[in-house]
């Protein structure tokens, strides 16, 4: 069918009412209608759950163009599954008489009041002698109440939304994260001003402060997480880490990178462009969401299915985090805080992270992963926190309080950690290597786990961190859940993370 599709293409001539094919189950009107925001006003919608389908209507033929001119290349995602997108034959949609109709509906009012807000706002600005869309294509943007720290790359997913981003610098000044963005069309970057000043990048913090530069061009040295010019390649690294040119097969590939997020806060999408997600934005918040965020705001507790129940009796021998392997893997993502193993399932466990931020991101990351031949289930769990339980209760061992363990990466706000979040892949970052580990010893160690070493690199300026290859994802994941922590000697606990580089 999709193949098909493909070969076709949109049989039909340009309308404003787009069709969207394979839908994946539970997407909202909000995530639909989101696939249409960037490109004008989305005037009506019709969902058909049913049959995976729905009908978008554009406010104009153009916007609808350009939708399609957009999409036609890169195939855009709904909760990390590819949607397909052709011209309707209806030129327009009449949902009136329409049952079920109310949720459409309301998602579209809830969505025309913050285009309307837009729309006032440009008005004034303009009025008022402000800068118009053809003058100035530089942000400033600055970033307040820095609770969690912000990426060069969050910035450029965000910012993309709104057209083409040529060049980023980012810097600290006067104690605050700011950022130079230039646009290659002006038009963009007043839109992206209007509808991201003063928005929340995580729920209740790190918000976005953007205004016009005096600038209106930036001049890039480096590429690298400090600064970057999109246009060129071949640019040195610098001082700064190496940049990764799209065409890599990077810990990006085809995963989406999302960071923290629920319900209250701007989502985040592949790195590569918002091709591969959409954003909604609700009018009351005015907060952005992202898609596939559908726990319960606040919730942080997990429900993780399909645990091969070998690998869980290892869990009530020690109080330590690393002997429960989920945890370890987990731990990547967020603090775990208590597990309790269910009593007649064993291949079932509730894990409560810190907070409703790290539970996200830990849904984000590990669901569908592999693990000791078991393919992973993360979702929210109905309970909001894993209770202890009584002294002498049956099954009591299966449950452990893991909130003073010593292995938590994130226990102080704004930890580097934060920094060093990438989605499970076949290389491992390595950290907190004594010089009298040699390449042959940490080689070695790796193999001795049962993992195939295909290639491995000490970083050049830092020799206590290293990068390995391994055969494959599932092997990265064994590795880091057997070898996060090991004693190296010397004081000497290896710390293994997800990389950002490719080898």
């Amino acid at each position: 069918d999709k193949k098909e599709f493909k070969r076709e293409g949109s049989p039909y001539s340009p309308s404003r009412v787009l069709h969207v094919r394979q839908i994946p189950s539970g997407v909202t009107e909000e995530e639909v209608i989101s696939l249409g925001l960037p490109f004008g006003q989305v005037t009506n919608l019709l969902m058909l759950k049913g049959k995976s389908q729905a009908f978008l209507e554009m406010a104009s033929e153009e916007a609808a163009v350009s939708m399609m001119d957009y999409y036609t290349p890169t195939t855009p995602h709904l909760r990390q599954q590819p949607v397909y997108i052709q011209y309707s034959n209806h030129r327009e949609l009449k949902t009136d008489n329409l049952p079920n109709q109310a949720r459409a509906q309301a998602a579209l009012q809830a969505v025309g009041g913050m285009q309307s807000g837009n729309l006032v706002t440009e008005s004034a600005f303009a009025a008022e002698g402000g800068v118009h869309p053809d003058q100035c294509s530089v942000l400033r943007v600055i970033v307040e109440n820095l609770f969690y720290p912000v990426t060069l790359e969050m910035l450029h997913q965000i910012f993309s939304r709104f057209g083409t981003v040529l060049k980023i610098i980012t810097f600290t000044r006067n104690n605050q994260f700011q950022a130079l963005l230039q646009y290659a069309d002006p038009g963009n970057a007043f839109h992206a001003k209007i509808a991201l000043d003063g928005q929340n990048i995580y729920s209740t913090c790190c918000t976005l402060r953007v205004d016009f530069s005096r600038l209106n061009n930036l001049k890039v040295k480096y590429n690298n997480d400090k600064s970057r010019d999109f246009t060129r390649f071949d640019l040195p690294s610098g001082d700064g880490q190496p940049f990764l040119e799209p065409s890599m097969p990077a810990a990006y590939g085809t995963q989406n990178i999302i960071f923290p997020s629920y319900s209250g806060a701007v989502g985040f999408v592949p790195a590569m462009g918002f091709a591969q997600g959409a954003v909604t934005t609700s009018a009351p918040s005015g907060h952005m969401t992202v898609p596939g965020a559908t726990g319960v705001p606040g919730n942080s507790v997990l429900l993780v299915s399909n645990l091969n129940p070998e690998t869980c009796p290892c869990a009530i021998c020690s109080n330590a985090l690393d002997k429960f392997p989920f945890c370890i893997f987990a731990g990547v993502y967020g603090d775990v805080h208590r597990v309790k193993i269910m009593f007649k399932k064993k291949e079932n466990a509730l894990v409560q992270m810190a907070d409703a931020n790290q539970a996200q991101l830990a849904i984000n990351y590990l669901n569908g992963q592999r693990l000791y031949g078991r393919v992973l289930r993360t979702t929210f769990s109905k309970y909001h926190t894993v209770q202890l339980p009584r002294e002498g209760q049956e099954g009591q061992e299966l449950t452990k309080d893991y909130s003073n363990s010593p292995l938590h990466r994130f226990k102080k706000p704004g930890s580097k950690s934060y920094q060093n979040i990438f989605p499970p892949c076949d290389t491992l970052h390595l950290a907190n290597i004594p010089p009298s580990v040699t390449v042959d010893y940490l080689k070695n160690l790796f193999a001795s786990a049962g993992t195939t070493v295909k290639a491995f690199r000490f970083l050049p300026k830092d020799s206590k961190m290293a990068v390995i290859q391994l055969g494959c994802v599932e092997e990265a994941l064994h590795a880091l859940i057997e070898l996060h922590n090991y004693d190296l000697g010397d004081n000497h606990h290896l710390r293994v993370s997800f990389s950002r580089c490719s080898m």
